[in-house]
């Protein structure tokens, strides 16, 4: 067996100091090593050009090695002071908004090219859409219970009782949030450090880690744009829950926030794995209602504390009109036919362009049951006409349906992250739709299934960008495409 050659730059595990000097997608910083064995390339995520960091090698090739961001040693020219406290969910706060659209676009656009092979991908842009809120735009936010913190000054953990974010790039450590982070609501993160003075004082155990023990979880709250409620969930195990008062504690949040609060529910989940709600698990209502509602292009939508919902409202918006008028843009292919909004969600775009058009039928097709009874829950609270919802597989309704085919015009994409399985695009290129309106919130998966819509026989007509999530390296790209 040939002998492994070795490389001749870094090894994993190794920690650099490096300056970063370009900026791909998805928020990786470039930096690059020279020496006698020529250039090599080194990506940190949530990093920026100008910045030099500390970083640690998790894995290497020939050509390029990955790492992991350790610290920010110093800061880019192009970035300045802000009033919030750095959290990591925020890595370009401190970046101003128009050069984070800059990279982002710049990026995003180059995925397509190098990705889905569009050359000419520039002459189909159509717009950068920014948020209309740069701060505060976040409706939800989940915050950690942690038995093991962080000392900023000796830069060491430490035991203590904390609530708010893992500690970047330590898993076991929290890092107490004790102001506005400048993402979610102000007043609530302004008193969560009284939220988490309460708790302590009850003595019991915030969550260990490593020992996966402990009582208190998360704290997740969410909040109405409409309405200006806010929605409670404490998640906590099992274990001495007789010794724990949640009135009591529904009436502290009450005092905090007044008639802000909405309601309180409690979790419990006991099980191991590091996330709200568990499998097995059960949720109940402690105070209050146990929905909020929120409003997007004036109709109404339900969310319970399950609920997929936009985080960024007030974007979505925008986002939704954008998706709108590219499928209203031939209207003729709307008007009097029937529309497939497939992975649909909530199923708000479905009901946005129903509200919009001529008789129009719309099938929304999506495989979270949840989400599909939520679907018909708020067609039923707008009372919009015209719609039908499936909880299934999207591939294998579409087998199963194969009456569809030819016979539709329009099709609507929001696939998750992952983007759509390879057999189940074949199946949406078969139905022979004129239109597709494909939004997406991973563009590196819209490029690899562009390629494929390009090689069937689509075109890109327009492109656009939506920034949904101001401050991170997150984009959402809008693209309508049409047959040759």
């Amino acid at each position: 067996m040939p002998r492994r050659e070795r490389n001749k730059f870094v090894k994993r595990g190794e920690t650099l100091d490096i300056l970063i000097e370009d900026y791909a997608f998805g928020g990786k910083g470039i930096g690059r090593i020279r020496n006698e064995h020529g250039e090599f390339v080194v990506f940190v995520p949530n990093t920026l050009p100008g910045q030099l960091v500390k970083a640690q090698v998790k894995k290497s090739s020939k050509k390029y090695a990955e790492c992991k961001l350790l610290e920010i040693l110093k800061p880019s020219e192009d970035e300045v002071e802000m009033p919030y406290q750095d959290i990591p969910g925020a890595p370009y706060i401190n970046l101003p908004i128009e050069k984070q659209h800059q990279y982002k676009k710049q990026s995003t656009l180059e995925l397509f090219k190098r990705i889905g092979k569009v050359k000419n991908i520039e002459t189909k842009f159509d717009a950068f859409v920014a948020s209309p809120n740069t701060f505060h735009y976040r409706n939800k936010m989940e915050y950690g219970f942690s038995a093991i913190g962080f000392d900023r000054e000796v830069n060491t953990d430490v035991d203590e009782f904390t609530l708010g974010f893992k500690r970047r790039g330590l898993w076991w450590c929290g890092d107490n949030l004790n102001s506005d982070s400048g993402l979610f609501d102000a007043d609530v993160e302004n008193h969560l450090k009284d939220i988490r003075a309460y708790c302590k004082n009850t003595g019991l155990a915030p969550w260990h880690s490593p020992k996966k023990e402990g009582f208190f979880r998360y704290f997740v709250v969410r909040k109405s744009y409409k309405t200006n409620k806010l929605l409670f969930n404490l998640v906590t195990t099992s274990y001495d829950l007789d010794q724990f008062d949640l009135h009591a504690f529904a009436n502290y949040l009450v005092e905090l926030f007044g008639n802000r609060v909405a309601g309180l529910l409690h979790t419990i989940n006991d099980e191991v794995g590091d996330r709200t709600i568990a499998t097995t698990g059960s949720i109940q209502l402690v105070y209050g209602e146990d929905k909020i509602i929120e409003e997007l292009l004036e109709l109404n939508f339900e969310i319970s504390m399950k609920s997929f919902f936009q985080t960024n409202p007030k974007c979505a918006e925008k986002l939704y009109s954008k998706v709108v008028d590219y499928a209203l843009e031939n209207k003729e292919a709307i008007d009097n036919t029937v529309v497939l909004d497939l992975f649909c969600g909530t199923g708000t775009i479905g009901q946005i362009v129903a509200s919009k058009a001529n008789n129009t039928k719309i099938v929304g097709v999506d495989i979270v049951a949840s989400a599909i009874e939520d679907a018909k829950e708020n067609a039923k609270r707008n009372n919009i006409k015209g719609l039908e919802f499936y909880a299934a597989d999207v591939g294998k309704f579409l087998s199963e349906h194969p009456e569809y085919q030819n016979k539709i015009r329009t099709i609507i994409l929001d696939p998750a992250r992952a983007g759509i399985a390879p057999k189940t695009l074949k199946k949406i290129i078969n139905l022979n739709a004129d239109r597709l309106v494909y939004v997406s919130c991973n563009p590196a998966t819209q490029a690899r299934d562009t390629e494929q819509l390009l090689l069937a026989g689509y075109q890109i007509k327009k492109l656009s960008l939506v920034d949904q999530f101001p401050h991170t390296a997150h984009i959402e790209t809008v693209v309508l495409f049409e047959r040759l």
